[in-house]
């Protein structure tokens, strides 16, 4: 046999030093990916094993392939040498190594040691396991735990309730026919409503004739009970107010109102004036003696305002919206408290029957409801009051003060009348008095003029600024939406070549505001009241109507240019007063202001250029000083307010506010309401003395002869007189008594007084 030649031997080693490098490589690469599987993260572990068991299967193979082919190399090596040619001389001898050996030895090694990774991999599965099933075993124990320590704590408390229950032995049942049964049912029905485990009720005899007793009044009360308050009194309704007396602060207010997103602007301005309010309170009570008075529980509830109305007012306020409204709930807020009255205001439908004592559960209010004297709301919010209350409403009717910007007539607030008459709509038919509705204005004497504070009434620091502002040679629009400036741009042309033209509009469509306006953009009332200061005109654009800034025009020493309507908008012609319930009609943007006339307020006709230019003129040549009327301070509206809560009184048999001194008795020509007839005469229609004018006997007492009499309630014009058949006709249904409605058949009897100058709403006589 011949030795192989040395270059074939050379490759031969190499090859197989090669091998065994590639195959202990492998089996290193196998221990490190063992190693890792063991030595992982808790979280990693399931997803490392599963990578290492994959690799490992695959060094497997590698090795198994790489043996078949060292073994068929080695085979090949030796056939060729036993079959080489034997006449080359023998090579130099040299060691051999039995790499085949070598190559088994070391698979045996390695399937020992994957041997050993499959042992590790038990084990740790094993402890997995392990772990598991001590988790299990772990939360068996604490759940029985648990279990033990719930019946301990029943045990406990039925050892206190057997203990409860002989210390709580049933009183004389005198006086108490119920209680027993009552007591029976409370103990198989105290879990039907959370309300009585609310209350104080836990299952046991003595929480329950606790409950029944001092909440619920079934049972006599426990001996060394203390009996509630409110138990001490014979009437449920009974609340001792004590005195009002004159605040001198606001502060007792702001609580509330900043808890309630509904009053954020309501609390801006009650917060901003509170300087003023406390100066007029102190004023009011130095003129007039305002002791002796009994401070009122006042339920305010602005239905405007409230989510469940969705008118979403006070989001619109803080962007340019409608402003009346709060403004007439924000005075009238202060008014009261400043008054020293007791107020329970309502911001939600959860408010309302809170306050009113309404019980939503199967229990009764724990805390007894307030005895309200008074209820100062808006139609929607009557609306929300009666369904809160229910049929229990007509308890409370007489007390309702329904704050109404432009006022309901009486033929429109009769329900049935309406209905026959046409006259039926959404904000009507709600059957008050006529003076129970409250207006911002005093546009109508059927109603009951309440108003509200023009805001001039500065601060001496704000004051103090406005003293050294300049009046420009300038106007300010009115008019916050950009649609009002729609089609005026001749009219406000006109007026730009007299003086430069500034605006606060909302910005949303710029092209309807002429380009020479400098805009402000909607900006706070005390920049507003800097701008009137600088200013000598403040243009009226026709609407919106009857709102609160030509008066702070007038007291900032602003003229108001007025635009007459033509013809005159009402709810048979307009579409703004479409649905309102009156027809009352409005002659200019402003009747209120129209009344006050010149020099302060300037009526003109925007598309007649003439009229406009002469009231230019004669505005520029004019100095006016600030003019407020009274009824419009904050003072003057104390007065108002005070005397009304004091001698209004809807509950209480006949009026005898105001004063029948103060009575003074006006015949009417056909066709003229008493409303005309009254201003005529220099007086004011009252409506409270319709009824001391309703008989012939009461008519006698002022020269009325009647020859005959008739009552009825065809008509809304009564008492009228027949002067063809010598007739009086009374009204049987005394709330259609009206001082607006006139007839050309019938001469009208007209119950007139006089008022105060600047506080229409009182008679000499009543203050």
């Amino acid at each position: 046999m011949r030795r192989l030649t040395p270059w074939p031997q050379r490759i031969l080693i190499l090859l197989g030093i090669g091998f065994i490098w590639c195959l202990s490589l492998s089996y290193f690469i196998l221990s490190s990916t063992d190693l890792e599987v063991i030595s992982g993260t808790k979280g990693n572990r399931l997803r490392e094993h599963g990578a290492a068991q994959l690799g490992a299967k695959r060094t497997e193979d590698l090795m198994k392939t790489i043996t078949k082919f060292v073994d068929d190399l080695l085979t090949i090596v030796e056939v060729k040498v036993e079959t080489s040619d034997d006449s080359l001389p023998p090579p130099t001898p040299a060691p051999m190594r039995d790499y085949k050996g070598e190559l088994q030895a070391l698979q045996v090694r390695m399937a020992a040691e994957t041997e050993k990774g499959h042992m590790r991999k038990e084990i740790i599965k094993e402890l997995r396991s392990d772990k598991l099933h001590l988790q299990q075993e772990l939360a068996r124990l604490e759940e029985l735990l648990k279990r033990l320590a719930e019946k301990e704590d029943q045990l406990i408390k039925s050892e206190n309730q057997i203990k409860e229950e002989e210390n709580c032995p049933l009183p004389p049942m005198d006086g108490y026919p119920q209680c027993e049964e009552k007591l029976e049912w409370m103990k198989a029905m105290w879990k039907s409503d959370p309300c009585y485990s609310s209350n104080g009720v836990n299952g046991s005899l003595c929480s329950m004739i606790i409950y029944l007793s001092e909440v619920e009044l079934w049972c006599p009360v426990l001996p060394g009970r203390v009996v509630p308050p409110a138990l001490t009194d014979d009437s449920e309704d009974s609340v001792v107010s004590g005195p009002a007396v004159v605040r001198d602060s606001l502060e007792g207010l702001y609580s509330f109102l900043e808890k309630r997103t509904q009053f954020h602007w309501i609390h801006q301005r009650v917060q901003s004036m509170e300087e003023v309010w406390v100066k007029a309170g102190r004023s009011l009570s130095a003129k007039y003696k305002l002791t002796g008075r009994e401070a009122k529980q006042i339920l305010v509830h602005p239905g405007l305002v409230t989510d469940e109305s969705g008118f979403r007012m006070v989001e619109a306020a803080f962007s340019g919206g409608p402003l009346g409204e709060l403004v007439q709930w924000s005075d009238l807020i202060s008014t009261l408290y400043i008054l020293g009255h007791h107020l329970h205001l309502s911001a939600s439908l959860p408010d309302l029957r809170e306050i009113l004592g309404i019980n939503t559960g199967s229990c009764p209010p724990r805390n007894h409801k307030v005895a309200v004297n008074l209820i100062y709301t808006d139609i929607v919010g009557l609306g929300q009051i009666k369904n809160v209350l229910g049929q229990s409403w007509i308890k409370y009717r007489c007390m309702i003060r329904v704050l109404d910007s432009f006022g309901t007539e009486p033929d429109f607030n009769h329900g049935a009348w309406a209905g026959s008459h046409n006259l039926k709509c959404s904000w009507g038919g709600l059957n008050l008095i006529p003076m129970q509705f409250y207006t911002m204005f005093p546009h109508t004497p059927d109603n009951t003029f309440l108003g509200f504070v023009v805001e001039r009434q500065l601060s001496s620091q704000e004051a103090e600024q406005l003293q050294s502002t300049r009046r420009q040679n300038q106007a300010l629009v009115y008019g916050k939406r950009a649609k009002f400036w729609e089609g005026k741009k001749a009219y406000l042309d006109l007026i730009h070549k007299h003086l430069e033209i500034h605006g606060t509009v909302e910005r949303s469509d710029p092209a309807l505001v002429p380009s020479y306006v400098k805009n402000h953009g909607i900006i706070k009332g005390t920049e507003v009241q800097t701008l009137l200061s600088q200013s000598k005109v403040f243009v009226g654009l026709s609407f919106p109507y009857e709102g609160p800034a030509p008066l702070e025009a007038i007291a900032n020493g602003c003229v108001f240019l007025n635009p007459r309507l033509h013809p005159p908008q009402s709810s048979l012609n307009s579409e703004f007063f479409k649905g309102k319930p009156n027809i009352r009609e409005v002659t200019s943007q402003h009747p209120y202001a129209e009344a006050i006339g010149e020099p302060y307020v300037w009526m003109v006709d925007m598309d007649n250029s003439t009229d406009v230019e002469r009231a230019l003129t004669a505005i520029l040549n004019q100095t006016i000083e600030p003019y407020l009327p009274y009824e419009f301070t904050c003072e003057g509206m104390l007065q108002r307010v005070n005397i009304l809560i004091e001698k209004q009184d809807f509950c209480n048999g006949p009026v005898s506010w105001p004063p029948l001194s103060a009575l003074q008795v006006v015949m009417a020509e056909t066709g003229t309401s008493c409303k005309q007839v009254c201003q005529k005469a220099g007086l004011i229609c009252e409506p409270a003395f319709f009824p001391r004018l309703n008989s012939a006997e009461d008519l006698a007492k002022y020269s009325v002869d009647c020859r005959t009499s008739e009552s009825s309630d065809s008509y809304v014009v009564l008492p009228a007189y027949n002067s063809t058949s010598k007739q009086c006709l009374f009204q049987s249904d005394p709330l259609l008594f009206s001082c607006v409605r006139s007839d050309e058949s019938l001469i009208r009897i007209c119950p007139c007084r006089d008022y105060i100058k600047d506080q229409i709403a009182l008679c000499k006589a009543c203050v």
